[in-house]
């Protein structure tokens, strides 16, 4: 947390996907916020509060908050498949019990919903709800350009996009996102913030504005760590920032909750490599 926060980051997030969330009880997850918060300094911490039962979100959300988070960060997890009323009724719930920001998280890899626009807008209108963090979108900037508009005119002015997927991070940036929600920033922040700085031309831009004359040096930046984004692509981004942050000596080793496994003696081989192609091994 506190390289992090050095390096300057906007924000930093806890209990998310790659912070293994979903396999974590409440008293984890508990001191994991009582762990992190106090080394985020004046960094504001964004909290996952994602649980199979509503009722379980709103604990964890009451101790998110009570914890010092600055907001939370919610996927609709399920076992079953949730109907989109559903998921609704998820969010308007966890509204009606929040005084935090909450980000509406869309990771239909891992949960098995997927989104639809609309579902979005009538979401993002509910109180409290200051952001969504969308799934990659599309390499080609035209068709990212028009994915992220797309979305954006059917959102309250108040409602940020972040984007997911660290290797569309660049494009996304520069072509209408508000936000980049990245994995590889837990590990490598100095280089996450550098090219969100540089996708956004350095101070920012008005929500929503195109900026596709800064979108250059991000996109080199971006290319320095395809490495990275290869494996992520290839072993999925969980198990290589495991995997980079052992290497790198900021966890101990195996950091993962069974069932999950690290990754082989090949693979792990191919994270150092890649480490080393970024400069950070």
């Amino acid at each position: 947390m506190q390289r992090a926060a050095a390096a300057g980051v906007d924000s930093l997030g806890v209990l998310g996907s790659t912070g293994s969330y979903a396999y974590l009880g409440r008293e984890e997850r508990r001191r994991v916020l009582d762990t992190a918060i106090p080394h985020a300094g004046s960094t504001p911490v964004l909290a996952g509060i994602g649980a199979l039962r509503t009722r379980d979100v709103l604990v964890h959300a009451a101790d998110a908050q009570e914890a010092g988070a600055a907001a939370v960060l919610l996927a609709p997890v399920s076992y079953q498949p949730l109907m989109p009323e559903e998921v609704y009724g998820l969010y308007e719930d966890a509204a009606a019990e929040l005084s935090v920001p909450l980000v509406v998280y869309d990771n239909p890899r891992t949960t098995g919903f997927a989104f639809t626009d609309e579902l979005h807008a009538a979401i993002a209108t509910l109180p409290g709800v200051a952001s969504v963090k969308i799934p990659p979108v599309p390499a080609d900037p035209d068709a990212a350009a028009a994915r992220l508009g797309a979305l954006r005119a059917l959102l309250p002015d108040t409602v940020t996009i972040g984007i997911s997927g660290d290797a569309c991070a660049a494009t996304a940036l520069a072509h209408g996102a508000d936000a980049w929600y990245s994995v590889l920033a837990g590990i490598l922040p100095e280089v996450c913030v550098a090219l969100t700085r540089a996708a956004l031309g350095g101070a920012g831009r008005p929500s929503g504005a195109a900026r596709a004359d800064d979108a250059d040096p991000a996109r080199a930046l971006s290319a320095r760590l395809a490495p990275v984004w290869d494996l992520f692509a290839e072993h999925g981004s969980l198990r290589v920032a495991a995997a980079a942050a052992e290497v790198l000596g900021l966890t101990a080793s195996p950091s993962l909750p069974r069932p999950l496994r690290p990754l082989d003696a090949e693979a792990r081989a191919a994270v150092v490599r890649a480490l080393e192609a970024v400069g950070a091994s």
